[in-house]
């Protein structure tokens, strides 16, 4: 028998996925054009020199701690007192105007016939708001992580590790969905497989996501219709 790590997760990757782990924002939600247009119109108010395009580029999929870590040591812009609780209110007011859940995704979830679960880089209070407004929350409940849970957060593994265990499944068994490079690179460093989804109202500049497929994404898609198909296509 083949003792390796390779050797289990090919196994796994065989039988197909035991748990799928989805990211939020940009996955179930589309919050990114809202949260990226919050941020930098924010960070250009503390006079930082930057454009929508480039804290997409930059950012998406980042938590607000390693963004602010980022514009201090690049930008050399210290966030004043405040700022980043400033930002998270705005996006959740903005959230409250214009946020919709991804076309299909409810659809997708009850169809899974295999248990799922969120992890995301979005702090809990985001979490529970962004899924109950969009009438998420019920397909899971009990089974949203936060990267607040973790040290680190993505493009580190230890959200998604942290998720397989309180799921109770192996890293080689779970399937993540994820529409950010550090999302994947979490992904696979955590040992797990990975597609990359561009249906998100910020994929526009590459719908086909060339930059999740070099990143480690499996397969990329950009319609949860296809979700069910994806996942068989890796069995």
């Amino acid at each position: 028998m083949d003792g390796s790590g390779g050797g289990l997760r090919a196994l796994a990757e065989a039988r197909g996925p035991e748990l799928v782990i989805f990211d939020c924002d940009g996955v179930l939600i589309d919050s990114e054009p809202i949260s990226l247009g919050c941020l930098t119109a924010a960070l250009n108010g503390i006079g930082v020199a930057i454009d929508v395009e480039t804290v997409r580029a930059r950012f998406a999929g980042t938590s607000m701690p390693s963004i602010m870590g980022h514009v201090a040591n690049d930008y050399g812009v210290a966030a004043p007192e405040g700022f980043v609780e400033r930002v998270k209110a705005d996006t959740l007011a903005a959230f409250d105007r214009e946020l919709a859940a991804m076309a299909g995704i409810a659809e997708a979830v009850r169809a899974l016939g295999i248990p799922s679960c969120v992890a995301s880089s979005s702090d809990p209070v985001r979490l529970s708001h962004t899924l109950t407004l969009t009438g998420l929350m019920p397909l899971f409940a009990g089974r949203v992580f936060s990267s607040a849970e973790v040290a680190r957060g993505k493009p580190f593994p230890d959200l998604f590790l942290h998720a397989a265990e309180r799921m109770g499944a192996q890293p080689s068994a779970c399937l993540v969905v994820e529409d950010s490079v550090p999302g994947v690179t979490a992904a696979r460093a955590a040992g797990m497989s990975v597609v990359g989804f561009t249906g998100g109202g910020h994929w526009g500049h590459d719908p086909a996501g060339a930059d999740l497929a070099a990143a480690g994404a499996a397969r990329v898609f950009s319609d949860h219709r296809d979700l069910a198909a994806v996942i068989a296509a890796l069995a």
